[in-house]
């Protein structure tokens, strides 16, 4: 069977690829993995359908282990073919497209000059990227002229200079970067690490202030399911039908959302909102962060440590649970949501996609994932609705209790090795990865209280009481301590009739 080639396309799919490679190149794209592929450069696809948008993507990795997929990239005359699957208000739908946006694939190391020579185009606008939080964090690294950086702060550094050089600190000739990392003020991170690298390179003051002033770092909030490769099953599958193989093919959920912090009018340069994207120009990230941490992080964070010990494996499987996935439900509606200082129905309608990307048949996230780290995620994502009923004198929630008390239970561990074990309620084990100085904490205050046949209420209360797991003493708001043993001893004598 050939391989996805300009040969394989359909006439209307070919006059797409020839027009995009006719296409000035606006975008440099740091970053060749499934979520933008499945993002951006779909979006930018979306755009070119419909007229919107004229520019192409040259697309590079961010590290030399990226080689072997750029190549491939190459090789396909830069397509790859994008399945959009899941639900929508119900329905289930599947959406294929080959994606044609790449007018240029290479690997900066061994083309450290082709990478320079799109740094210091005209036509360059924007530069895109997306290589992980890790990618943001600024590592001390040698200059030395023609031999490739490997941070990808630094080369951003390096690329402007150059371009700063070429059009000699020309005040209309600066970049919009649009970091797609999943970090918070994402844009002010990546500026903060250019402006060290080229301080620590003793640049001239006048690029400084170039970066500074005429180029904008834009923070923005992603949100998308990007699943990549399907089973072997359902590819081989696909094949067949389509009558060629695509080693890049990637599959994604329906729901997108690309929250920019960023005048309205930048939609006219990139206008993926025009296209009719769900992509927002906004004034403040913050409802957008704040309603994605609390409401979908929240929930994930508060079904996973009783799903887990209820044997539960999967997101989906849990929603789908008669009496959990309506306790998760409720929880978001009527606890979590009236603790946001925004619309009622506005969040409403967020959760409600959030829930049925929850059951998308296509998605099976791990619970067993999500629980890395549960204890800080709690403290971001679930703490402060729990406070803010307890700040306004009113009881906790039954639904938040529920969950603090799955995240206590969830925690009962003891040290086996260099790993820390729980005990599900049917009695089968599960490990916990969490901050070691956290698990070795409460692993101890467990064993202390069984070797003293503490009874539960202390030993809850010694847990709740500890600031270095929560930031603060929980057992400072009125029957939380109680009501979290209530519900653990309700637990327990489900245990012992298992």
């Amino acid at each position: 069977m050939k391989t996805l080639d300009r040969s394989a396309l359909q006439p209307i799919e070919a006059r797409l690829l020839d027009e995009t490679c006719a296409s000035p190149i606006t975008v440099l794209q740091i970053g060749e993995g499934n979520f933008l592929r499945g993002f951006f450069d779909w979006m930018v696809y979306e755009s070119r359908k419909q007229g919107l948008f004229q520019g192409s993507v040259a697309v590079t990795q961010p590290r030399p282990s990226g080689k072997p997929k750029i190549d491939t990239l190459a090789g396909q005359d830069g397509l790859y073919t994008l399945v959009i699957r899941g639900l929508e208000n119900g329905a289930s739908v599947e959406r294929k497209e080959v994606i044609s946006v790449f007018a240029d694939a290479f690997d900066p190391y061994s083309e450290w000059a082709r990478l320079v020579e799109i740094a210091e185009s005209p036509e360059l606008r924007f530069i895109v990227s997306n290589t992980t939080e890790a990618g943001l964090v600024y590592r001390p690294e040698a200059l030395t002229e023609g031999t490739p950086i490997v941070s990808f702060p630094g080369k951003v550094a390096y690329l402007l200079y150059r371009r700063y050089l070429k059009f000699e600190g020309a005040a209309d000739r600066g970049l919009i970067l649009l970091p797609c990392e999943l970090l918070e003020r994402n844009g002010d991170a990546l500026k903060e690490a250019v402006i060290k690298y080229a301080t620590d390179w003793e640049l001239p003051a006048s690029f400084l202030e170039w970066v500074r002033n005429h180029n904008r770092f834009l923070n923005s909030l992603v949100d998308r399911i990007v699943t990549g490769y399907p089973d072997r099953e359902q590819a081989e599958q696909w094949f067949s039908e389509w009558g060629y193989q695509d080693d890049l093919l990637c599959t994604a959920e329906p729901y997108h959302l690309w929250a920019i912090e960023g005048e309205s009018e930048l939609d006219s340069e990139l206008p993926f909102n025009r296209a009719g994207l769900n992509v927002h120009w906004v004034d403040d990230l913050k409802p957008y962060q704040q309603r994605k941490v609390r409401i979908l992080n929240g929930a994930h964070t508060l079904m996973t440590p009783i799903g887990i010990l209820h044997g539960i494996e999967h997101v989906r499987e849990l929603m789908e649970h008669e009496s959990l996935g309506a306790f998760v439900r409720t929880t978001v509606e009527e606890e979590i949501i009236p603790s946001l200082p925004y619309p009622e129905r506005e969040m409403k309608d967020y959760a409600e996609a959030v829930f049925e990307r929850y059951l998308n048949p296509y998605i099976r996230h791990r619970l067993s994932d999500i629980a890395m780290n549960s204890i800080s995620k709690f403290k971001t994502r679930l703490l402060p609705s729990l406070a803010y009923y307890a700040e306004h004198g009113e009881q906790v929630p039954a639904g938040m209790l529920q969950g603090l008390a799955g995240l206590v239970r969830y925690y009962k561990v003891i040290r086996n090795g260099e790993q820390y074990e729980g005990r599900m309620l049917n009695g089968q084990t599960y490990l916990v990865r969490d901050d070691a100085k956290a698990l070795e904490t409460i692993a101890e205050i467990w064993v202390d209280a069984e070797l003293a046949s503490e009874p539960l209420i202390d030993t809850v209360t010694r847990i709740l009481s500890e600031k270095s797991l929560w930031g603060e003493d929980l057992t400072r708001w009125s029957g939380v301590a109680g009501k979290v043993t209530e519900l653990m001893i309700d637990w327990q004598a489900k245990e012992e009739r298992q």
